[in-house]
């Protein structure tokens, strides 16, 4: 059964509110930018053609998973996104979406699903409150915590947990090409899977989209959850499981395909952020860093990556993290 918390129009068992008002509904895109294509009915047929036929969930029984995922308008972009986890085999009872206050139909079309579970804040409380409300409400072995303007490839989840299992990785995160999907993604995804099938970027995990196994939420706890925080949680979080000595990295046997953050920009846009991200005073006092020790790890980072991109480009011709942009691909 799928569970509502704090939901408009729903009682604590699922059934309609007698006296909800339907003033969340909406078109799929109004008020939205979007880019050319997306949120129309051709894309929506486009991804699909990109799958051809649904695999079977069953083959998802042997991992016990959990997916969540925040959302704040922006529905076209969700759409596509449960689209094309429902093609690659999800099972959507496994899946648990957190709003966080949309006003675009998107708590509508969420309860529409059978998901595992919608949580629906009254106010925008940030991707940490969020994501460890998505986690918690559906507990399992891997928790797969990623953004709504995603497309999956087929056998993204199996390929992202076996790496991270075989690989000894507790937070994993799949190869991923940002910017326009005007290309070929089902044919793209599949040779970049069986070219980066072994590979893994130690250490460089992305927020974009990542496992999260059990052990980790014991050493190092959830997402700082404080809004103020705005865009700053995946850092604290990846910061903090470093110093604990756990094992990270991004997967070449897993892929996604990511639109580019329009959640977090409309965000950014709505409470007048012109850097995209939060109280960068408080960061810093999280972080519990000083400014040179700031400096020196993104210093290394920095020079990690261009090793690592020169070393995949060098044996695989192509590198985990692509930008498409007019029509060609940017290896970084």
């Amino acid at each position: 059964m799928q569970r509502h918390l704090n939901c408009p129009g729903k009682l604590k068992n699922g059934s309609d509110s007698a006296d909800y008002q339907a003033n969340h509904a909406g078109s799929a895109s109004k008020g939205e930018w979007l880019p050319v294509g997306i949120g129309s009915s051709n894309t929506t047929a486009a991804v699909v053609d990109h799958f051809g036929s649904r695999k079977d969930s069953a083959l998802m029984l042997r991992y016990d998973y959990s997916v969540t995922f925040a959302c704040y308008n922006q529905i076209a972009y969700t759409r596509l996104c449960i689209d094309s986890l429902q093609q690659s085999g999800i099972d959507l009872a496994r899946v648990v979406a957190v709003d966080n206050g949309s006003t675009d139909g998107t708590i509508d079309y969420l309860h529409s699903l059978p998901l595992g579970g919608v949580i629906c804040n009254k106010r925008n409380l940030g991707c940490g409150v969020a994501w460890n409300q998505g986690a918690l409400l559906q507990q399992a072995e891997w928790t797969i915590v990623m953004n709504n303007d995603i497309i999956c490839s087929k056998g993204w989840l199996e390929g992202l947990i076996d790496s991270a299992e075989k690989n000894q990785i507790k937070i994993a995160s799949p190869g991923m090409i940002e910017g326009d999907f005007d290309y070929d993604f089902e044919s793209f995804t599949h040779d970049a899977a069986g070219r980066l099938k072994h590979a893994a970027r130690a250490g460089l995990p992305h927020a974009v989209c990542m496992a999260i196994h059990e052990s980790v939420w014991m050493d190092v706890g959830y997402f700082m959850s404080i809004p103020k925080l705005f865009g700053y949680e995946d850092g604290i979080f990846f910061s903090h499981a470093r110093r604990a000595g756990i094992r990270m990295g991004t997967v070449g046997s897993s892929w996604i395909h990511h639109f580019g953050s329009v959640t977090q920009k409309a965000m950014a846009l709505e409470k007048k952020i012109s850097s995209g991200l939060g109280d960068h005073g408080l960061y810093k006092s999280v972080l519990g860093e000083s400014w040179l020790r700031r400096k020196m790890s993104k210093l290394a980072a920095k020079r990690n990556r261009e090793k690592v991109r020169q070393s995949e480009l060098a044996s695989y011709g192509i590198t985990m993290y692509g930008i498409r942009k007019n029509g060609v691909f940017e290896w970084r």
